[in-house]
């Protein structure tokens, strides 16, 4: 054979192995146990939602606006718009002086902390708009990424001391937007972008988006079913409204919204031992904590395993013992099937792109988000005919 026609097989050969090669998901590389078995989570994506680079929320507490800021942008992209990347910032800057306020007003007697829900974002975009994060970024100080450690303790502080005077004078509020600017910077007014001068709330009407047709959706009997309720969660302090119905029902929202091209804001827990970001995965494992030796606990999520059946009954016993409480919002873009054939949702964290072997996705279990969701934010035309007729939402 000739050095050239050898040079050319050898090329040929190592053209198709780094095309193999590039065409091999992470995530289904194989991997075999002590006895040779082969082990880990095998998914096949069957549904994936067009959505914006995983961001950092990193020293924060503002899961909700990164998640439902993550949620508005894959809206703008399944609209028709431009792919935007808004500032998270923006809505924490517009949300901290109003929870300031009802803490005041309550006499210290209520939340008063970093977190909120999906609706005070939508709030932010109906009465302010929303920017891009270039207008906006929030970061002032000089670090190289988000940390509200300082602010949050100054304004905490601020608070409860002002709270504790006999009275009040009319200028606390001015203290608390100084504090604001001074850490988040102050909020814009007039910016160009693409050559054209906006306002917030005239660039945000320019992309079409309206917040009045989103709609959140919970499940949970202490309240009645299709009605709308109050969510009990300390990071409702504004008392945002839900409609409450079954809990087939609820997962028949997020399975119609997904299976039509919407995505899903998720509010809920993620306090289980069994929520494993770095390995990119969420169970609800049959086997209790309690009841596994310390190998089978540092090897939970390492590969499929029999799950919990979540019925109305159980989730409602996690609600009302404090298993489930609402510690984390999310942004769900998607569902795949492990090698079992088990549904799990393609959920698109804040934690950054470095945190895990899907940078920065996960695979909450079917069983997990039964049991472990507070509340879903979904556009109203996700809702199924028949459960929108019930909400009186058709």
């Amino acid at each position: 054979m000739s050095k050239s026609l050898r040079f050319v097989k050898i090329l040929f050969v190592l053209l198709l192995t780094g095309i193999a090669a590039t065409q091999l998901p992470a995530n289904t590389e194989e991997k075999k146990d002590s006895t040779g078995e082969e082990t880990g989570f095998k998914f096949t994506p069957v549904i994936e939602i067009k959505c914006t680079s995983v961001k950092n929320q990193a020293r924060t507490g503002t899961c909700w606006s990164f998640a439902t800021t993550s949620f508005v942008e894959a809206e703008l992209i399944r609209m028709g718009k431009d792919s935007l990347d808004l500032s998270e910032m923006f809505n924490a800057r517009h949300t901290y002086p109003l929870k300031a306020h009802n803490y005041v007003r309550l006499h210290g007697n209520a939340t008063f902390g970093e977190g909120s829900l999906g609706q005070d974002v939508l709030r932010v975009i109906r009465e302010h708009g929303f920017v891009p994060e270039s207008v906006y970024s929030g970061q002032v100080i000089g670090e190289p990424r988000h940390n509200h450690s300082e602010l949050f303790t100054g304004l905490q502080g601020y608070l409860d001391n002002i709270i504790k005077t006999r009275k009040l004078t009319p200028v606390w509020p001015q203290a608390v937007e100084s504090i604001l600017d001074a850490y988040l910077g102050p909020l814009p007014g007039e910016f160009v972008y693409n050559g054209k001068k906006y306002t917030a709330k005239s660039f945000a009407e320019s992309t079409g988006f309206n917040p009045e047709d989103y709609v959140e959706i919970t499940s949970f009997v202490h309240h009645p079913f299709f009605e709308r309720v109050v969510l009990e969660v300390p990071d409702n302090w504004a008392r945002n409204i839900s409609f409450n119905v079954p809990l087939d029902d609820m997962m028949a929202v997020i399975d119609n919204a997904l299976e039509k091209g919407y995505s899903v804001a998720w509010d809920g827990d993620t306090s289980e031992r069994s929520f494993l970001h770095k390995k990119g995965v969420a169970l609800l494992p049959l086997k209790e904590w309690d009841d596994r030796t310390k190998e089978e606990q540092n090897t939970i999520g390492n590969t499929p395993e029999a799950e919990q059946d979540v019925d109305q009954a159980l989730r409602q016993l996690y609600f009302d013992n404090y298993t489930s409480g609402d510690d984390h919002l999310m942004h769900i873009t998607g569902i795949a099937n492990d090698q079992n054939g088990t549904k799990y949702y393609i959920t698109k964290n804040s934690y950054g792109s470095k945190g895990n072997d899907y940078k920065g996705f996960l695979h909450m279990s079917e069983s997990y988000v039964r049991a472990k969701t507070m509340s879903v934010l979904v556009h109203k035309e996700a809702v199924p005919g028949k459960i929108a007729k019930k909400l009186n939402l058709k």
